[in-house]
């Protein structure tokens, strides 16, 4: 049996009597870009800062791609972090807040410049090299960022909420970046996010955390159509939980229900509650019997149907699946 590339195991943290981290076990596969997913205060940052020596574990092991690096120095770990206030020198271009950590690695001046205009082509910036940071736009400073965090070629990349003070649609676009430079360079990876959606469409695989503890770990696809508990269905996208009289409790995406302007076979009546538009689908709160459900339309298909709110509807809970 081969060792994952990065490997945790029985990793455990306390701040005085307080645990933030318990028996964290965890198997990243090299290339990986993973995504610590989780609410605030749930130790996904403590986690992140453990791999990357700034904070001490209590027990445990950190293996990356065979060499133990649980008591070494940040300095020894051959890792890049990336924060998401973008830290770089004020009075450095970025050309040289990227060329930076090269200069102890590499002695050959045009070999470490040929490097950072490589780096510098690979995040878009190569036409702002000269700029200091206050001439940057944040974008542009946290490709910097990036781009002297990937320079020196780490064995783990790691990305402490790098969006978070950006614009939404900066962020939108650069989280696309972000993953695009991954794909190229195939450096493992590991991000800490909040944001649902960031980690979804960025995330080869989801380690979700709640209390200190990894709930879930696999494929965001897995995550999101095979929630192991209540907290993973709840917190990663909305869901519909219904308990039946048998006290079994059914979940459903609010994209599953299906619904029409007439009874048909299987379906249920309901009565509209609240029409929500969201751009791209309408939000239906629909009233049930003994429920209230959330139902998810593509808005042509509900300005097709013309649903008005205190309409009747008539729904089909498809591919609802049970909790224990």
């Amino acid at each position: 049996m081969t060792m994952a590339y990065l490997s945790i195991v029985g990793l455990k943290k306390s701040f005085r009597k307080h645990e933030v981290l318990r028996n964290i076990n965890l198997q990243v596969e090299k290339g990986e870009f993973v995504c610590f997913l989780g609410a605030s205060g749930c130790g996904k940052t403590t986690l992140l800062r453990i791999i990357a020596g700034l904070e001490r574990m209590d027990e445990g092991d950190i293996v990356v791609d065979g060499r133990n690096i649980s008591r070494l120095r940040p300095s020894k770990r051959n890792l890049s972090m990336v924060f998401q206030s973008y830290a770089l020198f004020p009075n450095m271009t970025a050309f040289q807040n990227v060329e930076y950590g090269l200069r102890k690695k590499i002695k050959d001046k045009e070999k470490r410049k040929e490097l950072v205009e490589l780096m510098l082509a690979l995040v878009g910036l190569s036409d702002v090299r000269k700029k200091y940071p206050d001439q940057l736009s944040g974008g542009q400073q946290q490709r910097v960022s990036l781009a002297r965090a990937l320079v020196i070629e780490p064995d783990l990349l790691l990305l402490d909420e790098p969006l978070s003070a950006l614009d939404p649609k900066v962020r939108e676009s650069l989280r696309g970046e972000i993953k695009a430079t991954h794909d190229k360079l195939r450096i493992t990876t590991i991000m800490v996010t909040h944001d649902q959606e960031e980690a979804i469409t960025m995330g080869d695989k989801l380690a979700v955390m709640n209390e200190g503890e990894i709930v879930q770990f696999g494929t965001p696809i897995e995550v999101y159509r095979a929630p192991r508990d209540y907290f993973v269905a709840d917190f990663v996208g909305k869901i519909n939980f219904l308990t039946d009289k048998k006290n079994v409790t059914w979940m459903i995406r609010p994209e599953d229900v299906e619904c029409y302007t007439e009874p048909r076979e299987g379906t249920l009546a309901g009565t509209i509650a609240n029409i929500e538009f969201r751009g791209p689908f309408y939000r239906l709160t629909v009233a049930l019997s003994r429920h209230t459900i959330l139902i998810d339309l593509f808005s042509k298909d509900i300005e097709k149907r013309a649903f008005k709110l205190h309409d009747p509807i008539h729904v089909r809970l498809h591919r609802a699946e049970g909790l224990g």
